[in-house]
Order: structure tokens, then sequence, then C-alpha cells
């Protein structure tokens, strides 16, 4: 006899189910299975990685455009400040051929004028910015008389009421 004794009972049944012997065809697809999953992950983490990094580079070059155009647009609201602040205001009117008022009249919403309408005294001559140019002559646009005292304003010069 040999020096093992034969199962019984339950275990001989899980006897039959298990084999006994080492089997390699069984394991075979498993870690065939095993090795392309942990492959396609690695893979797939790889190309997640490379779009982001993508994706990364793209943003820096996004933010560094709009960093440019905020400073565009920064110096450009500052050349419309200066154009806009009161004495470059005057220096283009004056270069224009325009003349400071003196005090205005109105008209009431019953006609009258209040206030003593004068005539704008003449725009002395700017001064040449480069002797070599010549400026060009400008049409001097007629002035419109006052109204006489108890005169009516004409249509045109009617006020319009604004709800005001």
């Amino acid at each position: 006899m040999s020096g093992r004794s034969p199962l019984k009972g339950r275990a001989a049944r899980l006897g039959k189910l298990m084999p006994s012997g080492p089997s390699t065809a069984a394991r075979t697809p498993f870690v065939l299975l095993v090795v392309a999953l942990l492959g396609g992950g690695l893979i797939s983490l790889l190309l997640l990685n490379s779009a982001l990094n993508q994706g990364s580079f793209h943003l820096s070059e996004l933010k560094k455009k709009t960093t440019e155009l905020t400073d565009e647009e920064q110096a450009l609201q500052r050349d419309v400040d200066d154009s806009a602040a009161p004495d470059a205001l005057e220096r283009r009117a004056r270069e224009l051929g325009m003349v400071p008022g003196d005090s205005p009249a109105f008209l009431d919403q019953d006609g009258k004028v209040v206030g003593v309408p004068t005539e704008a005294p003449a725009p002395t001559a700017p001064p040449d910015p480069a002797p070599s140019q010549e400026p060009s002559p400008r049409p001097a646009a007629p002035v419109p008389e006052p109204p006489a005292a108890g005169a009516t304003p004409p249509a045109s010069a009617a006020p319009t009421t604004s709800g005001r």
C-alpha cells in the first residue's frame, strides 16, 4: 500500500472538483487578461497625461495673450483719457479755430431771451507747427446776428421741451 489513505465523504467530492496536479492551462488566459488590463490602463494614463499637458500649454498661451491684450487696452484707455482732458480739448478746439464763448444767452419756454447774446471774438491765428508748411485756408462761417430785444425768435431757435 502506498502511504496515502483514500479520501472519504466530503473530501472525496472536493477532490473530484479540484484537480490535484499543477495546471498552467487555466492560468494562462487570466494572466493575459491581467497584463492586457494593466497595459491598457498604463497607455490610457499616458494619453490622458499628454492631453492635460497640451491643455496646460494652450492655457498658458491664452493667459499670456490675455495679459498682452489687457496691457494694450490700458494703453489705449490712457490715450483716450489724455485726449479727453480739458487742456487737450482746448488745444484741439483752438487748432480748429474755435474761441471760448462769453456768457451765454438762453431762451425761456415762452420765447424770451434771457441774458445778453454777444458775438464771439475773432480767433487768433494758432502758431505754425512747422514753418515749411502753409496753412490751408478755411472758409469763414457766417455768424448769426442776435435777435432784437422785442423780436420773436425764428422757429429754428425755439426751445424744445425735454421733460426736465
